[in-house]
């Protein structure tokens, strides 16, 4: 079946020929007609003008040296980005009817590189959150247990790959909007350094808390999307100028010596217990390879309130000059969100910023004794897809809606570049995943490790109840 096939296998079969551009497409429009009425993960699907495109394809093909990375191949954008001609909502009942006349940067890449738009994938309302639902559309449920949560803030990107609706998914993330909801859909997401994939327009270019990244079924899958979505461009003042090439091929790394800082909780978070169990049962497998394993994790204390200020200081920035009217159409959250960032003082950012900066410093010296560390992406599995968010976690009561995130959030105000693993599944055959951070900069080598902890582990493979009758058993 086409759409059991990775991108990658894709790539190849049309570039040789062996499938048409058509029947690549028409394979996936098939899926999204069968899956996406329950999961609800594209909001917006334009099949016509997606197969249109494609019949041109196949009708002028480039040289097949010249064909570019993700020639063919069926993608949807979330719905954050804005599309050229396709609807854009930012989940937001103020741009329900809202369709752009220009494409945001990583749109225009996408396209470069020869993938063909199929659509939208959905997101919570401005991306706030990491549970998929709003007004417009409603909720995207997961295609592991329909009656939870794919996650967020790119829910509707990781269901769509989990339930192989695509093949390939973009994503940005902030506090844990890639890594997240691919650990809820037993997907690969990578959050990379600020800057590897350039953002463009943006209100604030300097602002490096929120990126752009990929979602696939597979580390090499992510490398060559990823591939296709970093490189220069002078209007971007952050940007990292590295080529595509040198993220794609991936070479795995020989796991023999390798030092792994392993926590469970990164610094005290409450997490559900059978999370840690499974990021301790890689650990040791990881140590039967021949890699060094040491429980350990550099303080990230003050992470938190950094990006409390840092994050709601955005919101401020962003919604702060809008009208009375406006406002009381943003959810809740938003509100407070923008309420806490009205209220900082130059005190209060001052102080983030030194704190972030010595915490910059903590993880420099970390990562001169530890090659990668290695923990839990979420603090819970899956949770009810009516539920807003987790209001508790092992009886420790959640304050607020960011809080039961932070093992994702404390790595963002890093910057390091995190990549969330398919790492076992919980007794309710719930999928979990595992973070892995590498140094600033060190996407490369993080998805050569990540290839081979893949190469190790195999969780990816196992098949949502929702597809196939022929559930791969992983071990436990």
């Amino acid at each position: 079946m086409l759409c059991n096939k990775s991108a990658v296998e894709l790539a190849t079969m049309l570039r040789t020929r062996v499938v048409s551009c058509v029947e690549v497409m028409d394979a996936h429009l098939a899926q999204i007609e069968r899956y996406n009425p329950r999961l609800n993960a594209i909001v917006t699907l334009v099949a016509d003008r997606a197969r249109a495109t494609a019949v041109q394809y196949d009708a002028h093909p480039p040289h097949t040296d010249a064909m570019p990375p993700l020639w063919g191949l069926p993608i949807a954008h979330k719905d954050l980005l804005n599309t050229r001609g396709i609807r854009t909502t930012f989940g937001s009942t103020l741009y329900a009817d809202h369709v752009p006349d220009r494409d945001d940067l990583i749109v225009e890449r996408i396209r470069g590189a020869g993938a063909i738009a199929i659509g939208k994938t959905n997101t919570p309302e401005f991306g706030a959150g990491s549970q998929t639902f709003n007004r417009v559309f409603g909720a995207t449920r997961n295609p592991y247990d329909p009656t939870r949560t794919s996650g967020g803030s790119s829910g509707g990107a990781a269901a769509a790959l989990g339930a192989r609706m695509l093949p390939l998914a973009d994503g940005s993330d902030l506090g844990g909007s890639i890594r997240n909801p691919a650990s809820f859909c037993n997907v690969v997401g990578l959050r990379p350094t600020p800057g590897r994939v350039p953002a463009y327009p943006t209100q604030n270019p300097w602002f490096d808390m929120s990126v752009l990244g990929p979602l696939a079924r597979s580390v090499d899958d992510v490398a060559l999307f990823f591939s296709a979505l970093v490189g220069d461009d002078p209007r971007v003042p952050i940007v990292l100028t590295d080529p595509g090439p040198t993220f794609y091929p991936v070479t795995p790394i020989d796991l023999r010596g390798i030092r792994i800082g392993l926590t469970t909780d990164f610094g005290g978070l409450p997490v559900q217990t059978e999370i840690k169990h499974r990021i301790e049962a890689t650990g040791v497998r990881l140590q039967s390879l021949g890699a060094t394993v040491e429980y350990a994790c550099p303080d990230l204390s003050a992470a938190g309130e950094i990006f409390h200020v840092l994050r709601a200081n955005m919101w401020r920035e962003r919604f702060g000059s809008l009208p009375d009217a406006a406002r009381g159409e943003l959810k809740d959250t938003i509100r407070w969100n923008l309420a806490a960032g009205e209220a900082l003082t130059t005190a209060d950012l001052d102080r983030a910023t030194h704190s972030r900066r010595t915490l910059y410093d903590r993880i420099a010296e970390f990562f001169r004794g530890f090659d990668f560390l290695l923990g839990p992406t979420t603090q819970v599995v899956p949770f009810d897809v009516d539920q807003p968010y987790p209001t508790q976690i092992n009886g420790v009561a959640m304050g607020d809606y960011l809080q039961w995130m932070q093992s994702c959030a404390r790595i963002t105000v890093t910057g390091c570049p995190a990549l969330s693993l398919p790492a076992g599944f919980s007794s309710e055959g719930l999928p979990i995943g595992m973070q892995i951070i590498a140094p600033v900069r060190a996407e490369r080598r993080l998805l050569g490790f990540a290839k081979s902890v893949e190469t190790a582990t195999n969780f990816a493979s196992r098949l949502p109840d929702l597809l196939s009758a022929d559930r791969y058993t992983a071990p436990r």
